[in-house]
């Protein structure tokens, strides 16, 4: 069985909780909070918590470079993460097409 392909009967509630607080980018407390969702020993057996916390972890990291270069224009883009957050309260997967495949590729989640 895929370890994402979790049913929602099997999604609690602190599971939606604890994704879409890692997709919050409240600086500093952005990468923070999904850090800690993949320290804390009960949380990162969740598939569904480990699976967002990972790509927004990822996700972030992609895009700070990018806000450097563009001299703060990408910043934009983290308006997104609120969506995001919102898509993961919701028990829905967010799949970023370049950031996802290579998290999974590199079999992260």
């Amino acid at each position: 069985m895929d370890q994402l392909s979790s049913s929602p009967a099997e999604i609690t509630s602190d599971d939606k909780l604890w994704a879409a607080l890692s997709w919050l980018p409240v600086t500093p407390l952005w990468p923070i909070l999904a850090i800690v969702a993949l320290l804390m020993e009960d949380k990162k057996q969740r598939p569904f918590i480990r699976y967002h916390a990972v790509v927004s972890i990822v996700t972030g990291v992609v895009l700070i470079p990018l806000t450097i270069i563009t001299l703060g224009c990408a910043a934009v883009v983290y308006l997104v993460f609120f969506y995001w957050a919102y898509k993961a309260y919701q028990g829905e997967m967010v799949n970023i097409p370049v950031v996802t495949d290579f998290v999974k590729k590199q079999g992260w989640v």
